[in-house]
């Protein structure tokens, strides 16, 4: 049994298909094969349930790939700290974050980074948070950026910023004569959101406790991105609300969109790194998380004015 058939079944566990695996373990399909029949034949059971359409786990199958993901963590965690007696900003570091952060953020924290640890090169992810949780927890990820409130054992988060929430409208829109806009009024049936599964989303109904969904007198249009939204918002199909960095993340000519603050007391996140307790890794950390603070501070200032 070695680390290299453990890592075959593992990949193959999660692709269920012989050719993407093999793809994935940059090895040939008849190679990949190989090797997962010599550790059932090792271990006198049947991993995988084989058909010309599909390829499934049996049921001792899903016991051996769970405990063999763990093996490969360990023996992943052996490698790391092999670094720590070396050099902490030389490895990899695998960074994801929430969809309404990576794209405002990646932009501006990978030139940074490349100045203070030029030899620590990121790997990037952005997706939801329950799925960066995870992939946090089983040591696919070694950081993740993500809004607070978040919990979870064995894992430490650090504040990194907050940002205010602006409201964004076409640059013709009646409210464009306000100087700040009362969270009470976004309650139309206009207003643009995010989809399910975005902690952005939930923050803004959070904030803005007229606009509910499910309320029968309110219907909100939903989309799956803010650079999504932003663009209906241009289009004239309504308004929204954006965090500070995504404000002025755009290419629009002046006379398109507008934006406003809240009225006090400003809604705002709070966005911050999570790491497992045992990353072997900290001074990695410690650069990442100052290097976020450092763009966080650089990016522009003056979105709250009227446009």
């Amino acid at each position: 049994m070695t680390l290299t058939e453990l890592r075959y079944i593992v990949t193959l566990a999660q692709e269920r298909h012989f050719g993407r695996a093999a793809e994935r373990c940059h090895v040939s399909q008849p190679t990949l094969s190989v090797g997962v029949k010599k550790l059932e034949d090792e271990l006198g059971v049947m991993i995988f349930e084989r058909s010309k359409s599909a390829v499934r786990l049996t049921p001792v199958g899903e016991g051996i790939v769970v405990q063999a993901q763990k093996v490969l963590e360990q023996a992943q965690g052996i490698r790391e700290l092999a670094q720590v007696g070396k050099n902490q900003l030389v490895a990899p570091l695998r960074v994801g974050a929430i969809y309404t952060v990576g794209p405002y953020l990646f932009p501006h924290l990978i030139p940074q980074l490349h100045q203070v640890a030029p030899q620590m090169p990121l790997y990037i992810e952005e997706n939801f948070t329950h799925v960066l949780r995870d992939k946090l927890r089983n040591g696919e990820l070694d950081a993740i950026i993500i809004a607070l409130p978040f919990l979870e054992a064995d894992v430490l988060t650090k504040t990194l910023y907050d940002e205010p929430f602006y409201v964004l409208m076409p640059a013709d829109h009646p409210w464009t004569a306000k100087t700040s806009i009362d969270s009470a009024l976004l309650n139309d049936k206009s207003l643009l959101l995010l989809g399910e599964g975005h902690c952005f989303r939930d923050q803004v109904l959070e904030a803005c406790p007229t606009v509910r969904k499910g309320d029968e007198l309110h219907t909100t249009v939903e989309s799956s991105s803010l650079e999504t939204i932003r663009h209906m918002v241009a289009s004239g199909l309504g308004i929204s609300v954006l965090p500070f960095s995504a404000v002025d993340s755009h290419h629009y000519a002046p006379g398109i969109i507008a934006v406003r603050p809240l009225s006090p007391p400003v809604p705002y996140r709070s966005i911050a790194i999570a790491w497992r307790a045992s990353f072997p890794r900290p001074q990695a950390i410690d650069v990442l998380a100052d290097s976020i603070r450092l763009c966080s501070v650089a990016r522009p200032q003056g979105s709250g004015a009227p446009a």
